[in-house]
């Protein structure tokens, strides 16, 4: 069942969030936030598949992924070469990878979207976005946190800290797809 919501704590840096709740015996919530726009699919992109649900986004986004877990960096890279977003992609499977990746890119070849889980090896993802937001070339660039914490600190302070959406673990292939769309194609 999804819920429209507006009233979160969260909501100092929302505009919307949809929380998609698990009926099953698990009863885990799990939040697809943004800070940019609303979640409405527009029908006419739709139509000439750009962008859509379902459809692939068929645009060079160089994304980095930061994830230490074999099987969800798997599942990640499997949704994003099934929406044509696997082009230029880079996986980093700690916080150190992550920095030197970044680091290592010039300016004019920075990531469009990063990809963050939280329990990384060697650093916090909450650490890293904080480097990340801190580091005048690579604050501008959306954060979206992959985790498997719903606890409400950690994804408040990924809010304050910059994070554009948080998804809780495991991830459907259409809220990933519908954060992505709605950072790129608002």
């Amino acid at each position: 069942m999804i819920f429209d919501r507006t009233d979160l704590s969260y909501r100092s840096k929302l505009s919307r969030a949809i929380v998609l709740k698990n009926t099953s015996s698990s009863g885990k919530t799990i939040f697809v936030c943004s800070s940019y726009n609303t979640f409405e699919f527009n029908r006419s992109r739709a139509r000439i598949g750009e962008g859509a649900q379902g459809e692939s986004m068929d645009r060079d986004i160089r994304i980095v992924l930061v994830e230490d877990n074999i099987m969800d960096a798997a599942f990640t890279k499997r949704v994003l070469k099934h929406n044509k977003l696997n082009k230029d992609l880079i996986v980093a499977t700690n916080g150190e990878e992550a920095m030197k990746a970044l680091k290592g890119l010039v300016r004019g070849n920075l990531p469009l979207l990063i990809l963050l889980d939280i329990n990384l090896p060697d650093i916090s993802g909450i650490d890293l976005l904080t480097l990340i937001k801190s580091d005048k070339d690579l604050s501008n660039i959306p954060v979206v946190i992959l985790t498997g914490s719903n606890e409400d600190l950690d994804i408040q302070k990924s809010y304050d800290l910059g994070a554009s959406s948080y998804l809780v673990k495991p991830i459907s292939s259409n809220a990933l797809m519908l954060v992505i769309e709605r950072l790129f194609y608002p």
